[in-house]
């Protein structure tokens, strides 16, 4: 039987390549997106808590990754100060909107006071100096690369405003961008107004106590160990885990719709070969078995040329945008199991129709 399959692919090679292509389509849907998915909310996760400051202050929300809410107010700052076991405490500013024209995703600044900042977290500048005016920023060297920027260009944010390029920061954290905590209040009108306000604890001190402690102090606020927050970033965006099973029904759909439309028409131009079979003796079973074994070879075939296709992109795209993939077992395994189910469910209609076939009828018109 496997000899007949063989055959039965090779007999019709443009169709069975198109039938091949549509599968991989729906493996690319599956582990390209996913693994960007995957990959951008890790890198923005692990950016976002690459700090030496153990706990964050916040309000409910306002640590979300979709978050801009400027709602803490910085007199907490002296509040947080007076802990006991507290060493230093930094608010900071952040704001998400849409990508400049011409740019996809999004983008995300933060306003910080950068002196006591840098001193918290272990940060420094590989080039130029510090923000200090309200119209001067300072980028991380991916950001500098990405916008093709030297030091001395403008760049524009919030709509048309115009910053001026100060200073090269390493390493990355958080957002790309960062201006003065005052030049973020000034351009969104939050005077004394923050997102969060990290706090370092002092040496030997338990940063779970100190958060207790903060709790206790000041009930009704949101209070983090920064530990806690590089637990999955998948959770933390909202809508994420959606559009990844959205991305998976849909390469199922692709991969089952390519092979029924496939299989269905090539069942529908071999009635008399199916004819000639069920006359010799073929059983309902041997023509299903058959068909499914086009199809699982179909599927089989799809996914290498799926996988193939997808790491393929993800190296250029990676090299040529500098976006980060992380591809997950569990998300190849579910690539497979969509070719390979897509391609036997799809097929299982026109195996059907290929076994109810009456020879007798097939010799007669044909």
């Amino acid at each position: 039987m496997l000899e007949l399959v063989f055959a039965n692919l090779r007999v019709r090679p443009i169709r069975t390549f198109i039938s091949i292509v549509g599968v991989s389509l729906g493996v690319v849907l599956v582990v390209l997106f996913t693994g960007l998915a995957r990959g951008m909310t890790e890198d923005m996760a692990k950016r976002a808590n690459n700090w030496k400051a153990e706990v964050v202050f916040s309000k409910p929300g306002g640590m979300e990754m979709s978050s801009s809410n400027m709602n803490v107010n910085t007199g907490f700052v002296e509040k947080l100060q007076a802990i006991e076991g507290v060493e230093s405490v930094v608010p900071v500013g952040r704001y998400i909107s849409p990508s400049a024209k011409g740019r996809w995703g999004v983008q995300n600044l933060e306003g910080v006071p950068w002196e006591a900042f840098a001193a918290m977290n272990g940060m420094y500048l590989t080039a130029g100096r510090a923000p200090a005016a309200n119209d001067e920023v300072i980028l991380d060297d991916r950001q500098m690369r990405n916008d093709k920027v030297a030091l001395g260009d403008t760049i524009e944010l919030f709509g048309d405003k115009k910053y001026k390029v100060v200073g090269v920061f390493a390493p990355p954290s958080g957002s790309r961008i960062k201006m003065t905590l005052t030049a973020l209040q000034a351009a969104l009108e939050s005077e004394n107004k923050a997102t969060y306000i990290l706090v370092k604890v002092k040496n030997g001190v338990d940063p779970a106590t100190v958060a207790a402690a903060i709790n206790t102090a000041m009930p009704g606020n949101k209070v983090n160990l920064t530990s806690d927050l590089i637990i999955d970033a998948q959770e933390r965006i909202p809508g994420l885990n959606t559009f990844l099973k959205v991305l998976v029904g849909l390469g199922a759909f692709v991969s089952t719709i390519f092979v029924l439309l496939s299989m269905y028409t090539t069942i529908t131009e071999r009635r008399k070969e199916i004819g000639i079979l069920k006359s010799l003796g073929a059983s309902h079973s041997f023509i299903i078995k058959t068909i499914e074994g086009e199809a699982l070879m179909i599927g089989i075939l799809g996914a290498i040329l799926g996988f193939i296709i997808a790491f393929g992109a993800a190296q250029a795209i990676g090299r040529g945008f500098e976006l980060a993939f992380e591809f997950s077992l569990s998300w190849i395994l579910w690539a497979i199991a969509i070719a390979i189910g897509g391609s036997l469910i799809g097929a299982l209609y026109p195996a059907w129709r290929a076994s109810s076939i009456d020879p007798v009828e097939v010799m007669v018109n044909e």
